[in-house]
């Protein structure tokens, strides 16, 4: 039986308020090198700004530090393509078109998300849809060595870091090409992109409304949670999904 019930309803009522407009799409920042430092306007949390590149394919992502934590401001773009029972690939372009994976980075099943099968670390070996798993913390995951696939706690640390989780979603999400005037202050440098969903069926749904990012945190077999923004709601969402979505991942530094 699937968990999305909630998350449906919850959902549907948010996209009411998003309404619907063609504005355009925001495209992956370049990975110019940046060691800026600046307190915030909205808090007194400490950001500072730089760079990364992933050994794995070359592909350099803007960072930045709130707080403790240092995050990747950019969606991650590895072209995971282990297969699964059912599928030939585990991660994937919005609409299958790559154009997408350069705006938004790429749509991850939790599976992959989590390196199910090894490939890099045993940490999130055998996590995956209809398997409940005991993963070891940190999980590095899908993600480039020396970083990892945060934990649902650490979202909720980064909420905090930002003001709280009544108004994180206004801060982190960018400046431009969230639908119908919803975009946010970018007050922290987190970037969020409304980079949309893979449905299980195989679908893609919600470019220009959400942005999802899975954690490492499972709730039970056929579930994980992640943490969603939406176009005009000024809070962040910590629920569970179905592991068989495609969600962005963004990663944390060990």
């Amino acid at each position: 039986m699937r968990y999305f019930w909630l998350g449906i309803l919850v959902s549907t009522m948010m996209l009411a308020a998003c309404g619907d407009d063609d504005s355009d799409f925001i495209s992956r920042p370049d990975g110019k090198e940046s060691s800026s430092s600046v307190t915030s306007s909205s808090s007194t949390t400490s950001v500072s700004t730089g760079t990364m590149t992933d050994s794995r394919d070359g592909q350099t992502y803007k960072t930045v530090k709130i707080g403790t934590q240092t995050w990747m401001a950019e969606n991650l773009n590895f072209a995971y393509l282990q297969p699964t029972k059912t599928l030939d690939s585990s991660s994937f372009c919005y609409n299958d078109s790559s154009e997408y994976c350069t705006k938004y980075g790429r749509l991850y099943l939790w599976s992959a998300a989590m390196d199910s099968v090894g490939t890099w670390t045993t940490n999130g070996k055998g996590c995956g849809f209809g398997e409940t798993c005991l993963p070891t913390y940190p999980v590095r995951g899908v993600c480039p060595e020396g970083w990892h696939l945060p934990t649902r706690a650490e979202f909720e640390t980064l909420f905090t870091a930002v003001g709280g989780q009544s108004t994180a979603g206004k801060m982190l999400r960018s400046t431009s090409g969230w639908t119908n005037g919803g975009n946010g202050t970018d007050a922290f440098g987190f970037s969020a992109l409304p980079a949309g969903l893979r449905n299980y069926d195989g679908d893609y749904d919600y470019e220009g409304y959400y942005a999802r990012f899975w954690s490492s945190t499972e709730n039970g077999s056929y579930s994980a949670y992640r943490m969603y923004l939406v176009c005009n709601y000024d809070g962040a969402y910590l629920y569970d999904d179905n592991k068989d979505y495609g969600f962005s991942v963004r990663c944390v530094k060990d």
